[in-house]
This record gives structure tokens, sequence and C-alpha cells, in this order.
């Protein structure tokens, strides 16, 4: 067993399964990926929840907005101008590549697909992964601000690890497997709430507890 495959059973063991990612639709899916942006996800509840009140939660119904009305509705998840603009461009492209019919999307390669998520407007990599991953149903691994956190205080991730390295990292030890990443990044993200946060929690830590492969770095 290495690393990876160590931290995910000592994480499943402790926490479980986590049921992520929200959403009845794609297209929810998609959006509140976008919404998430510096938020949390209790904020983008409220804002999803705005959307599907106005009966605005699909993609040729926000494209039918104002972007006044569009930022007042998404207002919850904070920076609304801005998220806006960003939900206007991902909707957009959808929209132009596909209908909102994602089936279309199946023959596409993956990193193909990647590149062209990475060009439209406020689309980062944790962003366009996300998408991959819980919309399209992509084996990505997704990396966030929990991942290079707990990495780097566990030494499995170097201080000048970017998040390619670290995707790679996690995709070089794992199957390619769509629930196994979808787990696995929700675990880290409870982990990293609970646990490893800015001021750490590391008496109590799971992956502290018993044989371990790595020293906790302060």
């Amino acid at each position: 067993m290495n690393i990876a495959q160590n931290i995910y059973r000592k994480l499943f063991k402790e926490f479980g399964k986590q049921h992520w990612w929200p959403g009845e639709t794609t297209e929810e899916i998609i959006i509140g990926a976008v919404l998430t942006q510096n938020t949390n996800w209790g904020n983008v509840v409220r804002a999803i929840q705005n959307l599907k009140t106005a009966d605005a939660l699909s993609f040729e119904r926000i494209l039918r907005l104002s972007p006044q009305k569009l930022s007042n509705l998404i207002r919850p998840s904070g920076y609304f101008n801005i998220k806006e603009k960003r939900l206007r461009s991902v909707v957009q492209y959808f929209m132009e590549r596909c209908g909102a019919d994602f089936e279309q999307l199946a023959l596409i390669p993956t990193e193909e697909l990647r590149r062209e998520l990475l060009s439209v407007h406020g689309v980062g990599k944790e962003t366009a992964d996300s998408i991959l991953l819980y919309a399209l149903g992509r084996a990505v691994f997704v990396i966030d601000a929990y991942t290079m956190r707990i990495g780097r205080r566990h030494g499995f991730l170097n201080e000048d690890d970017d998040y390619e390295s670290a995707r790679a990292f996690f995709e070089r030890a794992l199957h390619k497997d769509i629930s196994l990443y979808n787990e696995y990044h929700a675990l880290i993200v409870r982990l990293g709430k609970e646990f490893c946060r800015p001021k750490p929690r590391c008496e109590n830590c799971p992956l502290n507890r018993g044989e371990f492969f790595m020293f906790q770095k302060t």
C-alpha cells in the first residue's frame, strides 16, 4: 500500500462516505463549482436556492438574466459581481460547445476538455477539475488549499510543489476511479475543516493515530 492509498484508508475509516458532490443536475453541479470559489458551501447553497426560487437554475435561464439580476441572485456566494461574469462565461462556453447536451462531450479527451475549460474566463485549475470530476464524470483528481496544507504538513508534498505536481502525486498512486477520486477529495476537505486548520488540531488528527509513515510539520 502506497502513501496515497494509506491516507485514504485512514480517512475513510475515520469519516466514512461523504456523499459529494451536492447537486441534482449536471448544470447545477457546474454552477456550484463556479460559485464555490473563495467561499464555503453553505453560502453556495443559499445562492443556488435563490436561483431555484427565481426558476433560473439552468443555463438557458441564466443567460436570459440581466447582469444585475444574476448578481443579486448569487449575492450570498460573495464576490457576486465577479462571479456573475465568470458564471456567465462558463455557461456560454457549455452552451456553445454542446448546448448543455453533455453527452456530446463524451468523445473529447479529458486533457483537451480541461484545456478548453482553463481558457474560459474565471476558470482556474481547481474549478476546471471539479467540473470534470463531479459534473462530467472524468477521472481527474481535484487539488485544493486543504490538500496542499495537509500534504506539506505531513511531508508527502514539498513546499515548492504546485497544483500540477500535487495532482500528479495522487493520480500516479491511485487507480483511475471516478468514485475514488470523488470520495478522496471530500475526505480531504473534511480533514482540513476539522483537524488540519490554519491552527491545526494535530493531537486528534486521524493521520497521527497508530502506525503512520510520516511526521507532522507544524
